[in-house]
Protein backbone atom coordinates (compact mmCIF):
# COMPACT_ATOMS: atom_id res chain seq x y z
CA UNK A 1 0.00 0.00 0.00
CA UNK A 2 1.26 3.01 -1.03
CA UNK A 3 2.04 5.30 2.52
CA UNK A 4 2.17 8.79 0.84
CA UNK A 5 -1.58 8.03 -0.81
CA UNK A 6 -3.15 6.08 2.67
CA UNK A 7 -2.49 9.20 5.62
CA UNK A 8 -4.16 11.59 6.94
CA UNK A 9 -3.50 14.88 5.18
CA UNK A 10 -4.47 18.66 6.05
CA UNK A 11 -5.16 20.85 2.98
CA UNK A 12 -3.16 24.03 3.84
CA UNK A 13 -5.56 27.16 2.29
CA UNK A 14 -8.98 25.78 3.39
CA UNK A 15 -7.47 23.57 6.30
CA UNK A 16 -9.93 20.77 5.90
CA UNK A 17 -8.46 17.21 6.77
CA UNK A 18 -8.64 14.25 4.94
CA UNK A 19 -8.75 11.01 7.09
CA UNK A 20 -9.05 7.70 4.95
CA UNK A 21 -10.34 6.23 8.06
CA UNK A 22 -13.63 8.48 8.16
CA UNK A 23 -15.06 5.95 5.34
CA UNK A 24 -15.09 2.88 6.67
CA UNK A 25 -16.77 4.46 10.04
CA UNK A 26 -19.09 5.86 8.30
CA UNK A 27 -20.27 2.79 6.10
CA UNK A 28 -20.48 1.17 9.15
CA UNK A 29 -17.28 -1.61 8.93
CA UNK A 30 -14.12 0.07 11.04
CA UNK A 31 -12.29 -3.22 9.98
CA UNK A 32 -12.76 -2.54 6.12
CA UNK A 33 -8.74 -1.90 5.09
CA UNK A 34 -7.93 -5.23 7.28
CA UNK A 35 -10.45 -6.57 5.40
CA UNK A 36 -9.72 -5.38 1.88
CA UNK A 37 -5.94 -6.18 2.59
CA UNK A 38 -7.13 -9.99 4.01
CA UNK A 39 -8.89 -10.34 0.58
CA UNK A 40 -5.92 -9.04 -1.39
CA UNK A 41 -3.71 -11.50 0.59
CA UNK A 42 -6.01 -14.90 -0.46
CA UNK A 43 -6.72 -13.98 -4.00
CA UNK A 44 -2.87 -13.87 -4.11
CA UNK A 45 -2.37 -17.19 -2.33
CA UNK A 46 -4.80 -19.11 -4.51
CA UNK A 47 -3.47 -17.24 -7.32
CA UNK A 48 -0.24 -19.06 -6.83
CA UNK A 49 -2.04 -22.53 -6.51
CA UNK A 50 -3.81 -22.18 -9.70
CA UNK A 51 -1.06 -21.48 -11.45
CA UNK A 52 1.64 -24.21 -9.97
CA UNK A 53 -0.99 -26.28 -10.97
CA UNK A 54 -1.39 -25.42 -14.66
CA UNK A 55 1.09 -27.85 -17.23
CA UNK A 56 3.57 -26.81 -18.54
CA UNK A 57 4.45 -24.65 -22.09
CA UNK A 58 6.83 -25.82 -23.95
CA UNK A 59 7.58 -23.54 -27.02
CA UNK A 60 9.38 -24.77 -30.21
Amino acid sequence: MDHERYQITTHKESSITNNPNDWAKEVGNPRYILDLLLSVISVSVQTVEIVEELPELKFE
